[in-house]
């Protein structure tokens, strides 16, 4: 099993399962909140925050992630691509979720022209 917040660690979790519970001395970040059926954890209203939120903060994105969530950007981008399509996600902040599908679908009809 991997480190708590890592990418491989996010990735081994499916959708439905419960994320572990926090441990003395991880950051509030790793904590999260047991997920109910529709809802978001407080790691993924964190993201969704962030990602709302992301261009108040001074210095790169990948900085503010590491500051503020405790992870690398490889596991917050592949958590939010995740999240995006998560009807939870689209009920608790629909603009934003629809504006990252829009940006999401314009990136690979893009790459798909390209091939």
């Amino acid at each position: 099993m991997s480190a708590p917040g890592s990418a491989d660690a996010i990735l081994e979790t499916s959708p439905d399962a419960e994320p572990p519970s926090a441990e003395a001395g991880e950051s509030p970040a790793e904590s999260t909140t047991p997920r109910r059926a529709g809802q978001l954890t407080e790691q993924e209203r964190q993201i969704l925050d962030l990602e709302r939120q992301w261009w108040k903060y001074a210095g790169a994105k990948d900085q503010a992630i590491s500051d503020r969530l405790g992870i690398s950007a490889v596991a917050y981008h592949q958590v939010l691509n995740r999240l995006i399509d998560a009807e939870a996600a689209q009920a608790h902040d629909p603009m934003l979720v629809k504006r990252l599908r829009r940006q999401r679908d314009a990136r690979q009809r893009g790459r798909a022209s390209r091939r």
